[in-house]
């Protein structure tokens, strides 16, 4: 379930901001459950950095505004 960019153009600083640490601790889980070769699915790290660096480019593009 990829995140669009209207997805996040839409949501404020503060929903963006709850986002982004959701997905950082969803990639600590993940980094975690490779390591103990629990994790079923590799694609999701991936997919969590991107959404990740998604969030990241619409706070700084609210930042510039």
């Amino acid at each position: 379930d990829k995140m669009k960019r209207i997805d996040l153009n839409n949501k404020n600083r503060e929903e963006l901001t709850a986002m982004f640490k959701d997905l950082k601790t969803k990639l600590l889980k993940l980094k975690f459950d490779l390591n103990e070769k629990s994790l079923k699915d590799v694609s999701q790290l991936g997919k969590t950095k991107k959404d990740i660096a998604r969030i990241l480019t619409e706070l700084n593009r609210q930042n510039l505004k």
